[in-house]
Formats: C-alpha cells, sequence, structure tokens
C-alpha cells in the first residue's frame, strides 16, 4: 500500500467531504472541485488502498472499515493542519508565539511591564519569559542565544559592534530604608551614611559604582559594611529587619515607597547629593532576525523610553 505517499490534503478533505455528505457530487462542491475529478481521486485511493473505502447505497456512500479508518486519521491530520495554519499566521503577525527578554530592575518595572501588558491585551497567545538581572549577565545571555532583546548597561570594554543599541535613560539612585529609620525624616548627607550598612550589588555594578564614586567625589570615604546582593527580596529583607540601607533606582524606588507601593512601611532618605547612574540601553544581536512578535514588543519598550 503505497496511499499515505500519494495523499494529499485535498484527498483528505474529500474524503471527510463524502462521510458527511454522503454524495460525491456534494463532496465535489465542498472540495471546490467537479464530480469526474473527484471520482477520479476517489478511485485512484482506493486502487492504492487495495480495497473500497465507501460502500454505494442508494441511501448514499457510506465508508467501509478501511475508510473509517482512514477517515479518522485524516480528521486528525486536517484539524492539525488548520491549527498549524493558524499557529504559523499568528506567527507572522505577532500575535503569538513566544519571546524572551532581560532587563535590569528599574526599567523592567517602569518600561517592559507596560510593554508586556499591552501586547497581552491585543493577544492571550503570547508566552513571554522574562529575566531581571545584572547587566553583565544579561549582555552575556544576549551574546548566547537566550534572549531576543535585552535592557541593560553595556561595560566600557564592551565589543558593540555585533548589537542593536537603542538609548535608553539615564536613572538616579534612591536610598530605600524603613520607615523608623535613625536617618528618616531629615536631610542628610553623605558623612551621615558612613556608619550604616549598605545592601547593594555587587562591586563592579552600575548602580555600586556610581554610589562609590559619589562619595569619593565629594571627598567622603565610601562606605565599609556592605552586603553584595542583586537580589531586591534580599534587600526587602534586610531593610525591614535592621537599619540597613538599600539604593535602588527611583522607579523601583517609587514602586516600593510611592502612592502605589508595594513595600509596607518603607521611605527613601532625603540625601542632598543627587546618584546618577548612567544611561541603560535597549540591545538585540544584529546577527539574529528578530521574531515579529520580538520586533511588537521591542517597539512597544522604545515609544516608552
Amino acid at each position: 500500500m503505497n496511499l499515505t505517499r500519494r495523499m494529499k490534503p485535498a484527498h483528505l478533505q474529500l474524503i471527510q467531504a463524502i462521510a458527511a455528505s454522503g454524495k460525491l457530487q456534494l463532496a465535489a462542491d465542498v472540495v471546490g472541485i467537479s464530480q469526474p475529478a473527484a471520482s477520479r481521486i476517489l478511485t485512484e485511493m482506493e486502487k492504492d488502498a487495495g480495497a473500497p473505502l465507501f460502500e454505494r447505497h442508494p441511501r448514499g456512500m457510506v465508508e467501509t472499515a478501511l475508510g473509517a479508518i482512514i477517515l479518522r486519521h485524516a480528521r486528525v491530520i486536517l484539524a492539525e493542519m488548520e491549527s498549524l495554519d493558524k499557529e504559523v499566521k499568528h506567527l507572522m503577525a505577532g500575535t503569538a508565539g513566544e519571546v524572551r527578554v532581560g532587563s535590569v530592575t528599574g526599567p523592567a518595572s517602569a518600561v517592559l511591564v507596560p510593554a508586556l501588558q499591552q501586547l497581552r491585551a491585543r493577544s492571550a497567545d503570547i508566552r513571554p519569559t522574562v529575566l531581571v538581572a545584572p547587566s553583565a549577565t544579561l549582555v552575556r545571555g544576549l551574546e548566547e542565544g537566550r534572549f531576543d532583546f535585552v535592557i541593560a548597561r553595556i561595560d566600557a570594554h564592551q565589543e558593540v559592534r555585533d548589537f542593536y543599541v537603542y538609548p535608553g535613560r539615564t536613572e538616579q539612585i534612591s536610598l530605600v530604608v524603613r520607615h523608623d529609620h535613625p536617618l528618616a525624616g531629615q536631610k542628610i548627607t553623605l558623612r551621615d551614611l558612613r556608619d550604616f550598612e549598605f545592601v547593594v550589588q555587587e562591586s563592579g555594578s552600575p548602580i555600586r559604582q556610581s554610589l562609590e564614586q559619589t562619595f569619593l567625589r565629594n571627598g567622603v570615604s565610601a562606605p565599609e559594611i556592605v552586603t553584595n546582593s542583586s537580589s531586591l527580596l534580599i534587600a526587602l529583607s534586610m531593610i525591614c529587619g535592621s537599619d540597613a540601607i538599600a539604593p535602588q533606582t527611583r522607579e523601583v524606588a517609587d514602586m516600593l515607597t510611592g502612592t502605589t507601593r508595594i513595600g509596607d512601611g518603607l521611605v527613601c532618605l532625603d540625601l542632598d547629593e543627587m546618584i546618577e547612574v548612567p544611561p541603560y540601553m535597549v540591545i538585540h544581536d544584529a546577527k539574529r532576525q528578530l521574531t515579529r512578535l520580538a520586533e511588537i514588543l521591542l517597539d512597544e519598550v522604545l515609544t516608552r523610553l
């Protein structure tokens, strides 16, 4: 039997239409071919199968045992092909599929989340994956092909020829503490901070560098009691249970202490010195073609910068 090698979608559609209508002419009309063409296709299929697929009765055509088997598989195959067609169309239109994005903390909440919500409003079939991590981790992941694009900072020594880079924003740093912290509610200087513990990203990270450079630029020694962690959960746990200070980008600090705050009893210290972090960028690999879905999300992100 070489039936499967010669079978086409139109043949499966014809079998399904014959079973549904019981009439060859009606089935031919459904498929969009002439009755002689339908008769020829059915004859060829029965020849390839080695037995009749339908029995002819006065009241119509009824599938044989062999025909019932082929009909069952035909329905599954046609349903899968229809599903495939829909998925491809959605994928090409950017209304379905997977998208993988990485971001540093600040723009993740202020830029990426609203962009994803807008994308989700268009279609519930998208499957986004988001990783919030330090810039070095994100850029390395982009190079390894684990992200469609990232929102991160590029190190001065980073080779950028292989990237498309879109400018982002310069971020300000706020110092988040519990509401009854000894320094809360008063105007303070950098010198007032020296004796307190800091929970901050690892040495070499943009926030850490900006913090230390601000101290040094003003002739003040950088804090000596430091817990290194890029985890917001660790930072929150420490500042809620001690006098520790957590430097966070303004977007994150506003989320923790503003009107829509998610941190209970947290405030920002009123420091007389502004601490700024170099601008983050939106970056994707120039060697890889973005999917339509990733392109749409990228556009949504860029409109919010």
